[in-house]
């Protein structure tokens, strides 16, 4: 799939661009303890990039989950919609990985609807960022592209802020 149709649709798309995450269907303190103590945070950070490099949209969010729990992102633009899970998962070797799928729909003039999928295990420690590119990796500097940053880290009761990583 060619970005070049999201290029002259760009600006539209990034106008109108708007975030979604999903909540969680209960608040932590109603997890079981044994949840509770495996809970973690995930950092997102979603960034909406011209063709000039310029950034003219970002979203920034934490959310509380458990492994094999996903947090999804949805962007919604004129011409595309990017739909995002996230779902962290911890391996008995004390590797962490975070599973991203990605699902994206263009609509192309004169083409019609456009359908993307992806699906990427990325292996991460705590605190480490890494990168989701939903569209894939910019070929060219004068492409628009989404970039979604994310960092994985334990869950810890901020005792000043009790409510500082809880669902909202």
């Amino acid at each position: 799939m060619t970005l070049k149709p999201l290029m002259l649709w760009g600006s539209i798309f990034f106008i109108s661009a708007n975030t979604l995450i999903f909540p969680q269907d209960a608040v932590l303190e109603d997890m079981l303890p044994g949840l509770r103590e495996r809970a973690v945070v995930l950092d997102i950070v979603a960034r909406v990039i011209e063709e000039n490099q310029q950034e003219v949209w970002n979203a920034t969010n934490s959310k509380v989950t458990i492994p094999g729990r996903p947090v999804g992102l949805r962007l919604v633009g004129e011409n595309i919609v990017v739909a995002v899970q996230f779902t962290p998962y911890f391996r008995n070797d004390g590797n962490n990985v975070l599973v991203a799928q990605g699902q994206i729909w263009i609509n192309v003039p004169n083409e019609g609807i456009r359908y993307k999928t992806t699906m990427q295990t990325i292996p991460m420690k705590f605190g480490e960022q890494i990168y989701f590119f939903p569209l894939g990796s910019r070929r060219s500097p004068d492409e628009a592209h989404i970039e979604i940053r994310l960092a994985l880290h334990p869950y810890i009761k901020d005792q000043n802020n009790p409510d500082r990583n809880d669902d909202e």
